[in-house]
């Protein structure tokens, strides 16, 4: 039995399939059922290859090599080393904040909307883990300190988005979208001249949109916490963590939705955006780029 499924909408072509914890879709305009079935296998494989290759839930790839090398130094693969460049670049373009050793903070925080708040020497404990300044990457060697990892699920998603968008253009001329957990890449208006239509979820309403954008060509990407937080006493608690300080940013917007030429530049930027907390919105307007927050 396929992994993925395939419907025919009033408009288009359909396939959905599941990777890297969200749901996927590729929205076709035109063509038949064999062809929609045949894109989808390969983005669905795509996808699962990238998945497989850089989740840290797994044992048998390169990142779990480079958390397990005990201070070793691990060479690394041609992509590897392009994603460790991109991760390298946004450590210094956000003064810090953006930091893929932080990844082990999850150890104590759990954002499942509960009021679980976890203490402050717990935190303390795992922040002399932090700090992407602390390894060594001269490609293609990285070498972390013993207990350090390195965590590219801040990156992946959108990455991959952008794989498969490539891979997309290739195998076809019909217009088509591409949609992994909200992050997401047109390849141009549909076949009518209309443009995409695309719901921005409610925070307070999960399923249901607050807005749309309509998008023709390029990419869109979305930070938030409507889906990832902790309430205690009145008070929300971001799952959007500062790597300096181990807690969540202060006043953070609740969703924040950016428009780029591709996803992983879309996804980098909202996740800046949101790194800023209250200064979110003069941060995008200084980048001079479309979005749309809500509070």
């Amino acid at each position: 039995m396929p992994e993925y499924s395939v419907t025919q909408t009033a408009r288009h072509w359909l396939g959905e399939f599941t990777a890297m914890a969200s749901p996927c879709q590729l929205l076709l305009d035109g063509g038949d059922r064999i062809t929609v079935q045949r894109l989808t296998e390969l983005v669905q494989s795509e996808a699962k290859r990238i998945e497989q290759k850089f989740s840290r839930y797994r044992d048998d790839n390169i990142i779990h090599a480079i958390n397990h090398a005990a201070g070793k130094p691990i060479t690394v693969d041609e992509e590897t080393t392009l994603l460790l460049n991109f991760a390298d670049q946004c450590f210094d373009l956000s003064d810090g904040m953006f930091d893929v050793t932080s990844g082990i903070l999850r150890q104590a925080w759990r954002f499942d909307g509960s009021d679980q708040i976890p203490s402050a020497a717990s935190i303390q404990r795992l922040m002399k883990r932090i700090g992407w300044q602390r390894a060594r990457w001269e490609s293609p060697e990285i070498q972390l300190l013993p207990n350090m990892e390195i965590d590219l699920g801040g990156i992946g998603k959108e990455y991959a988005v952008d794989q498969c968008f490539e891979i997309l253009k290739q195998q076809t001329d019909l217009p088509f979208l591409l949609n992994f957990g909200g992050d997401l890449r047109a390849s141009g208006k549909q076949a009518s001249g209309s443009p995409w239509q695309i719901g921005i979820e409610n925070p307070d309403m999960q399923n249901l949109a607050s807005g749309r954008i309509e998008i023709g060509q390029g990419a869109l990407a979305t930070s938030g916490d409507s889906r990832r937080f902790l309430l205690r006493n009145g008070k929300r608690y971001s799952h959007i963590l500062n790597p300096k300080t181990g807690w969540p940013v202060e006043n953070a917007p609740r969703s924040i939705t950016v428009a780029a030429a591709t996803t992983i530049e879309a996804g980098m930027l909202a996740t800046f955006a949101s790194l800023h907390g209250k200064n979110a919105t003069e941060f995008l307007q200084q980048q001079q780029v479309q979005f749309w927050l809500t509070q």
